[in-house]
């Protein structure tokens, strides 16, 4: 071993407190490169590969009822692969032991058994239904978890207000249901809502659909433009009913998916920059500081006939090994942590497995830039070092140029303490090192503050779109448009105190060249359980004319209050009708247009019929009314409000915890990383001084008081700054976190930052003491002693 790789080992001991705090400033940042980085090509590579082998379709399309030999056309549509007709309904299912109403989406299968050529299923357990298993049915998985389902179970399913029993033959997933949530549901219920697949001549019989079909997928040949094909499929499916053919990329599971997807990228963006900035400051210091105390060394060596290249070498050498340390550490943590999100993200996205692997691209990408952020760091000292002349090196550095500070040209030096003058004379003689050790902290104030700014911010979408703008107890779905006369049959029901009519019907808006498929959803005019609200979270009534667009839509669709709106209906007559915009309402879920429901009707021209109801009922109407509702063959659906809510703590609560954690943990790496290194760089440029002290008669308390008094000033100065941090990094995941999904809102609540100035004192107070500990066993020799 040579002589300077023995110099380096001595330093990296010397240094390594400090060393293993900046090594874990490093971790930090590129655990959490790793972690979004491995999940991110993890789900990419699984999703890939389930949509390849389970042949995901391209295009997908709906009608009311459309013959089978339509198929033949459809096939002949140029660019169209294969096409795979179906059966699709809606239902209710009950199971022995649970109350709440479970709404069912039932999918055929080939009369003939076996797999469909689009959208296969991948068996979890048990086989697909035969051709003579009328009453055989196949559950989807996360359905089937959450009730402890298996083969050869049976529940009992109502289609069509007809009642009949399944038998459980089979559990599986299916491409186009990775994410499972039901239509114009907020968040997954895997209890309260299930996939069931069951044979096409069951649905055949069930919705007399004999010979004919109301679902098509299609896989299209490579290189096909989708729009193209979809356009020549809504021509085809127009006259039997259809409701406007879409692409993959706005499937609801795979639109999904590809937002997480999003949001991973943004976080192995964001994050490791902050954290990597901060152990490059960090880096800065310690290696000037060290430099500096090497002054003679460096220049023995020079003298000795060490090259300026060697001795720029040894220097980084020890920077490379602080960084490595902190890359593997940061490697292994972020394969730990990537493990454990790929496990939440199994409990939402159901792949057949989530084959979480941690690639070499990953490994070497936290590599490279754990090293490359170092060296940036150092670099400046390094040269410095490098450049130093020998004679010069052997002589003291020439003392600083001290000033009056600004405390004692006002005059207001005197009302401190001596101790207390210290401390902010030296703050002030060193301004741009206190400045970067302020900045530091805020950050790590700041990404505390990201976990609970995002429990903050779905506690609020929940609030607005579930308890201000909805009042109903239970939301009740039609099989198709009807008459008013059915809200006589509901309101008649026990316990029911009021029934609301809604309808809603998939259109198209376009305004210039800008187009958006959503719903519009038709209200009445009095109606007091079901108000959209404005940005000021007040209601506002649908106008007798025009339409009322989400804040979002009106972003989308660059439209201003009486601008002329144009709406293609993708269901019944398929009226093309115009409207003002009349206003804009303020919703975080979804991009939903609304009108009046007399007006909509008028306009739409097909008579005065709704698609669902809104019931306002009884606190301690239950299981009866939900049999009533299930009995009655023109619902499809029913849901209560409650169950919504709670369903979503039940699903969300662990993930918020998880991210919760991972955001304190780092966000206390960064405090810790800076706080302990200040002390230690104080401690060491000033460890004479302060034995100088110690000697004159000052106590230990005193002098920590000196050395801690400034760390404390500093963490003190960085809460506002660090809240200000936090406040603008919550922003940045907002502007990155708008989809037509959702939008997060930006909130955060004085328990946000009460937490994160809580977590930062708490971790300030750990690197006290440890320091203080390093005062205690200060050597008064053999500090006091002279080094020139």
């Amino acid at each position: 071993m040579s002589a300077l790789a023995r110099k380096a080992l001595r330093d990296l001991w010397h240094l390594r407190g400090q060393a293993l705090a900046i090594a874990l400033v490093i971790a930090a940042g590129i655990a959490n490169l790793v972690m979004a980085q491995s999940t991110y090509e993890s789900l990419q590579q699984t999703r890939e590969h389930f949509y390849r082998e389970y042949a995901f379709a391209d295009v997908f399309a709906s009608a009311k009822r459309v013959p089978q030999t339509v198929s033949a056309r459809i096939a002949g549509i140029l660019g169209v692969q294969t096409v795979q007709t179906r059966l699709m309904a809606s239902g209710t299912l009950h199971l022995a032991g649970f109350d709440d109403p479970v709404r069912a989406q039932l999918l055929s299968v080939p009369k003939e058994g076996g797999q469909p050529d689009l959208n296969r299923l991948y068996l979890r357990a048990g086989r697909l239904p035969l051709a003579d298993g009328h009453h055989e049915a196949v559950i989807g998985e996360a359905f089937a978890n959450a009730h402890g389902l298996k083969p050869g179970d049976a529940v009992e399913a109502t289609i069509y207000g007809h009642r009949q029993r399944l038998d459980i033959v089979g559990v599986a997933i299916s491409p186009e249901y990775i994410y499972q949530i039901q239509p114009g549901a907020t968040f997954p219920d895997y209890r309260r809502f299930a996939i069931v697949w069951i044979n096409e001549r069951v649905l055949e019989s069930a919705l007399d659909m004999q010979g004919a079909f109301n679902s098509v997928t299609l896989r299209l040949r490579p290189g096909i433009d989708p729009a193209a094909v979809i356009d020549e499929l809504d021509r085809l499916l127009a006259r039997y009913g259809g409701l406007g053919a879409y692409a993959r990329e706005d499937q609801i599971s795979n639109h999904f998916l590809n937002e997480e997807l999003r949001q991973l990228q943004m976080m192995a963006k964001l994050f490791p920059i902050i954290f990597l900035s901060v152990a490059a400051f960090l880096l800065s210091v310690v290696m000037t500081r060290l430099i500096d105390t090497q002054r003679d060394q460096v220049a023995i060596l020079k003298a000795f006939g060490y090259s300026a290249r060697e001795i720029g070498r040894h220097f980084l050498a020890i920077v490379g090994a602080i960084a490595a340390t902190g890359a593997v550490l940061g490697i292994a943590g972020g394969a730990w942590l990537g493990s454990l999100l790929a496990g939440i993200y199994q409990e939402f996205y159901r792949f057949p497995f989530l084959d979480y692997h941690l690639s070499a691209v990953s490994i070497t990408t936290g590599l490279v830039v754990a090293i490359v952020a170092a060296f940036l760091g150092a670099w400046r000292a390094v040269v410095k070092a490098v450049r130093l002349p020998p004679a010069e090196a052997m002589r003291p550095p020439a003392p600083a140029r001290f000033h009056a500070s600004l405390l004692e040209r006002a005059g207001l030096i005197r009302l401190l303490s001596q101790p207390n003058r210290m401390i902010l004379r030296n703050i002030e003689r060193r301004p741009w090192k206190a400045a970067l050790s302020v900045i530091g902290l805020a950050l790590a104030c700041a990404i505390m503050m990201v976990g609970r700014f995002q429990e903050n911010a779905i506690n609020r979408m929940i609030d607005v779109q579930l308890r201000v703008a909805a009042h109903q107890d239970i939301s009740v779905d039609f099989i198709e448009a009807t008459g008013r006369a059915a809200l006589s049959e509901l309101r008649a029901l026990p316990d029911v105190r009021a029934v609301e009519p809604v309808r809603s019907v998939a259109v198209r808006l376009r305004h210039a060249n800008y187009s958006y498929r959503t719903g519009l959803s038709g209200l009445a005019r009095d109606a007091s359980l079901r108000r959209p609200v404005d940005a000021l979270l007040q209601p506002i009534t649908a106008p007798d004319s025009g339409v009322l667009l989400t804040d979002y839509l009106q972003q989308r669709l660059h439209v201003e209050v009486g601008d002329q709106l144009e709406i293609d209906v993708l269901q019944g007559r398929q009226a093309r009708i115009e409207v003002k915009v009349a206003g804009f309402v303020h919703e975080y879920i979804g991009a939903q247009a609304y009108m009046d429901l007399d007006a909509m009707n008028r306009l739409l021209g097909d008579g005065d019929v709704v698609s669902g109801a809104l019931l306002a009922v009884d606190a301690r109407s239950d299981q009866d009314l939900f049999a009533r509702l299930d009995r009655r063959p023109r619902i499809a659906g029913f849901s209560e409000r409650r169950t919504d809510i709670q369903s979503f703590y039940d699903t969300m609560g662990e993930s918020l915890l998880v991210f919760t954690f991972i955001s304190m943990l780092l966000g206390g790496v960064i405090n810790f990383g800076v706080v302990y290194n200040s002390a230690r760089i104080a401690l060491s440029e000033r460890g004479r001084e302060l034995a100088s002290l110690r000697v004159l008669g000052f106590t230990r308390g005193e002098i920590g008081h000196i050395l801690l008094g400034e760390l404390f000033m500093l963490v003190a100065a960085s809460i506002p700054l660090g809240c200000a941090a936090g406040w603008a990094l919550c922003w940045i995941m907002v502007r990155n976190l708008q989809s037509d999904l959702f939008r997060v809102p930006l909130v955060l609540l004085p328990s946000t930052f009460a937490f994160a100035i809580l977590t930062m004192a708490g971790s300030t107070l750990v690197s006290a003491m440890i320091v203080r500990r390093r005062i205690a066993r200060l050597d008064l020799v053999a500090v006091l002693k002279t080094r020139e």
